[in-house]
């Protein structure tokens, strides 16, 4: 339980809120590229009487493979009431499908006008989220304990800008809260976790019409193995006893010419699982399945081919207690707005996965997002607004009743 005082007088203005979201959602914004919406979340905060002293941005992006345009941005208030400090996150980035998205109210729901775009409420309603709450909080002069916020960049593709956080900068917070998901009264408190694999295939050129039995074809070395792990039960849904994961085959680049036996293909790929031993098992048998592949292919002299194979840490997977003070009081943030918290565990990666790694453990909340990285994404304005007010009450520490 909460202790401070138990009542806010102050609630979410509805309106404000829908037009913050739907303003946050036309900015573009795609993984690398977020300068534009973090320059609109500083001047709105600057408007509202934030001082620019207390606006911060870590070098993220000068570590990210990509590049980038901005690092994270963050926020820290000092506490007008005494408490453990809180951070409230989510990021700030959206897959390219969003960029040009022009957001349309109907009915209940918050659409995309074109039919080739996706919306961007995965996560532009989570940024409106805690954008709304400190706003809300500097309109009003609320009371509230040491607060940190934080508007991550590069989340989809794979979790780049918060592993590159400069966790220095938050100020120590206790308590983690992440709004990226669906329903409002979702708490996330655990995730899987994914590990990359870059495979390279080196075969051996030749005409293809004059002497094909000269070369060694990179692409059935890659048929080889790829059909190896699928017949075996490694490649998709991978359920071996009582353990469970995924895989995929994701990019194959190569070749450059129809009449070159291919000489040079790579691959990129991926393993998921909750158990970091299955998820290191099957990476095993992706390698082993590549090396046997390559060793079976020969050209009319008995050369062969070979493989490289790295992998790589992604994100690990991990599982909040339920006791944990961050469940908890999300919880009872939910329970007060009327909600039945419901505990699940995610098959994706979170931003929560290297906050938890980094030393704060962070329960992530639905904000309304619903068919994301699709065109036929949309907000559910209900579940929006509600996740607005559950992060009103936990930034001002009101989740008690």
């Amino acid at each position: 339980m909460s202790n401070y005082p138990s009542e806010t007088a102050t609630k979410v203005n509805p309106k404000k809120a829908l037009q913050l979201v739907t303003d946050l959602m036309a900015i573009p914004g795609k993984s690398g590229e977020e300068g534009l919406i973090a320059a609109e979340i500083k001047s709105r905060l600057l408007k509202a009487g934030l001082s620019e002293t207390m606006i911060q941005f870590d070098s993220a992006h000068k570590k990210s493979p990509i590049g980038g345009q901005t690092g994270n941005m963050i926020v820290k208030l000092p506490g007008t009431m005494r408490g453990p400090r809180r951070l409230l996150m989510a990021h700030m980035d959206t897959v390219p499908l969003c960029v040009g998205a022009k957001p349309v109210k109907k009915g209940d729901l918050i659409h995309s006008q074109s039919d080739q775009t996706a919306l961007g409420a995965d996560d532009r309603s989570g940024c409106s989220v805690i954008l709304n709450a400190l706003l809300t909080i500097l309109e009003h002069n609320l009371p509230h304990p040491p607060l940190s916020f934080c508007w991550m960049v590069q989340e989809e593709i794979g979790l780049v800008g918060v592993r590159l956080l400069t966790t220095s900068k938050l100020g120590k917070p206790q308590m983690c809260f992440n709004w990226d998901g669906k329903m409002s009264d979702m708490l996330c408190i655990g995730a899987t976790g994914d590990s990359g694999m870059l495979i390279r295939i080196q075969g051996i050129a030749s005409h293809a019409g004059a002497h094909p039995e000269c070369g060694v074809s990179a692409a059935v070395i890659a048929s080889r193995a790829i059909d190896d792990l699928y017949t075996n039960g490694w490649h998709g849904l991978v359920i071996k006893g009582k353990n469970t994961g995924s895989s995929n085959v994701g990019v194959m680049e190569g070749g450059a010419a129809t009449n070159v036996v291919m000489p040079e293909l790579t691959i990129k790929a991926e393993a998921r699982s909750h158990n970091p031993r299955f998820r290191q098992k099957i990476l095993n048998e992706f390698k082993k399945a590549f090396l046997k592949a390559a060793k079976s292919v020969k050209n009319s002299e008995g050369k062969k081919g070979n493989v490289s194979f790295e992998t790589y840490l992604k994100y690990d997977s991990f599982r909040l207690a339920e006791d944990e003070p961050a469940v908890q009081t999300a919880r009872l943030a939910i329970e007060k707005q009327g909600g039945q918290p419901e505990l699940t565990i995610a098959n994706g990666g979170l931003d929560a996965n290297w906050m938890t790694a980094h030393g704060f453990p962070a329960v992530t909340l639905g904000c309304g997002q619903q068919d994301i990285h699709t065109t036929s994404e949309t907000l559910m304005i209900d579940e929006y607004l509600k996740a607005c007010q559950i992060g009103l009450l936990l930034a001002t520490a009101t989740e008690s009743a």
